[in-house]
């Protein structure tokens, strides 16, 4: 998924003009100027509608059920919406659900997505039954979004890996059967410059839940401010800047019948 190119990026200023403002309700320079996964050079990662209008038209059927375990900002729930989509988002931050209503409240008409305050621990339990799980994790502590114990983005490694699975198996236990589920991931650094392999556990979480991995695409982001970071990290400790996540696609039950549940929605 080349997100570089002209037509992806015309897509995305076509979103961005329905006036979304992911980053409200975040404090400010979150990445210390990365640019992962944002609509422009910002220091707050901004989740790609693109992303989003191509994994619902693709893996949700129509008028389909959204469950988002780490809804975050805005444009997930309100991409959802503008295509017709039921969505269910949690939050743990107050101030980040209210920001994400004011926004659906201006941009979205009758279909609305829903956002809950709270621990996805306890309130994917009274989550609706998902056609499909769809959502964008903490990349550990890349991003420290509040002080709270419960946030995942504040927990030590090993604590966050637990926390993460337990997230994903009440999520994949809201997954109706024969549906698919999608995350979009990135691998990250611990303190000593070593990758965590996010992605693989990740698919790894999925599977011990009984949903396989049954896609993975490759978006391939801008360089952005990589190009430069890459010289100063490379001449001092070889670190290569990453320019890509990956885009993990399960299906729970039989992945045929998902496909059929799918029809109506675009090819690509």
């Amino acid at each position: 998924l080349d997100a570089r190119s002209g037509e992806w990026q015309e897509r995305k200023r076509a979103w961005a003009s329905l006036g979304m403002k992911s980053e409200v309700g975040r404090t400010e320079n979150l990445l210390k100027m990365s640019a992962t996964c944002s609509l422009g050079e910002k220091d707050t990662s901004i989740f790609d509608p693109t992303v989003c209008e191509l994994a619902y038209r693709w893996f949700s059927p129509p008028s389909g059920q959204v469950v988002d375990p780490f809804a975050g900002g805005s444009v997930r729930g309100i991409v959802a919406a503008q295509l017709g989509l039921s969505y269910w988002g949690c939050d743990l931050r107050a101030e980040q659900v209210e920001a994400n209503r004011a926004q659906a409240e201006t941009i979205c008409a009758g279909n609305k997505p829903q956002w809950v305050c709270g621990d996805s621990m306890e309130t994917l339990a009274s989550a609706p039954a998902a056609d499909f799980i769809f959502s964008c994790p903490p990349y550990g502590d890349l991003e420290v979004y509040s002080d709270d114990p419960a946030d995942l983005s504040n927990m030590e490694w090993h604590t966050f890996v637990a926390a993460y699975k337990r997230i994903i198996l009440r999520a994949v236990g809201k997954l109706k059967d024969d549906r698919f589920a999608c995350f979009v991931v990135g691998d990250f650094r611990d303190p000593k410059g070593f990758y965590r392999d996010f992605v693989s556990t990740t698919i790894r979480a999925f599977e011990e839940c009984g949903a396989r991995l049954y896609n993975e695409a490759i978006l391939v982001t801008s360089v952005g401010s990589a190009s430069m970071r890459v010289t100063k990290q490379f001449d001092a400790s070889r670190k290569m800047a990453k320019t890509h996540q990956n885009v993990l696609v399960f299906c729970k039950g039989d992945p045929r019948k998902a496909a059929a549940a799918c029809v109506g929605s675009e090819s690509p």
